[in-house]
């Protein structure tokens, strides 16, 4: 076995080189052989001179190894990610805590992370609508995500009181809330509130209650879990997709959804 030190790119480099490169590291040759270029393999200099002339003459190779090893990775993450996902489902889909509208018994959970102050979020609510309007076999649950600063937290918590409170009129206030434009004060959501049958002095003493910020802080903590960076985020047959998708995007997750 022969051995050689090479450090960092140049020892993969090398590995390369070795492999591939049309070079030999016999100092011997047959008599009636052409002439070839011979390397003493234990001479580092000469090594790392023909590892760099390589990479000079095939640069595609070492661009090659770069992106197998990123999809590689990639791969990897997504592994790792399906089985925290799956690892955490009922969190997840079943927490008895969280607002759930569609279809109790549906064939496919669909789960939204989302903040009140988030234009993306506000961007995709007519697609959820029609998604549920549409389809029967939707099971909704919805993962209030307040990061967006003191009017996301506002908003938030008067949601998850108004859950608590009713949850026939929770979707009525959370369509509101998401449908508003502006600040989000603590007056304008109890106003918002009203509109939608809540008292607004039941829905202020309810905000108070620990299991509100519970909820709350309880998404944010299994959010970061399951690698959610920002809003919307949605979880889709045990998939983790970030960003505001499109309606058609949505149906085609679920269709692989009940296919699995």
């Amino acid at each position: 076995m022969v051995s050689m030190r090479v450090s960092g790119l140049g020892k993969c480099a090398a590995v390369l080189v070795l492999a591939a490169a049309p070079l030999w590291f016999s100092p011997a040759t047959a008599a009636d052989d052409p002439p070839k270029e011979t390397i003493d393999i234990n001479d580092r200099a000469a090594v790392e001179e023909l590892v760099r002339r390589y990479i000079l003459e095939h640069p595609e190779v070492i661009i090659e190894s770069v992106q197998r090893f990123e999809k590689r990775k990639q791969e990897a993450e997504r592994a790792h990610q399906r089985a925290i996902l799956a690892s955490l489902r009922d969190d997840i889909e079943n927490s008895p805590t969280s607002p759930v509208t569609g279809n109790p018994e549906g064939d496919v959970t669909v789960v939204e992370f989302f903040d009140y102050r988030c234009g993306y979020c506000k961007r995709v609510l007519p697609a959820i609508q029609e998604l549920l309007r549409t389809d029967s076999g939707v099971r909704y649950v919805f993962k209030e995500f307040p990061i967006l600063g003191p009017d996301s937290v506002v908003a938030a918590r008067a949601a998850v009181a108004a859950w608590k409170i009713d949850p026939e009129k929770y979707v009525a206030f959370h369509t509101d809330l998401m449908a508003s434009r502006g600040a989000l004060s603590e007056q304008r959501v109890l106003d918002m509130a009203q509109r939608v049958g809540f008292a607004p002095d039941q829905l202020r003493e309810a905000k108070k209650h620990p299991t509100v910020d519970a909820e709350l802080q309880g998404n944010i903590a299994l959010g970061g879990r399951i690698g959610v960076r920002g809003t919307p985020a949605f979880i889709i047959g045990g998939r983790l997709v970030p960003g505001a998708i499109d309606l058609e995007q949505m149906r085609r997750l679920i269709a692989a959804a009940r296919q699995s």
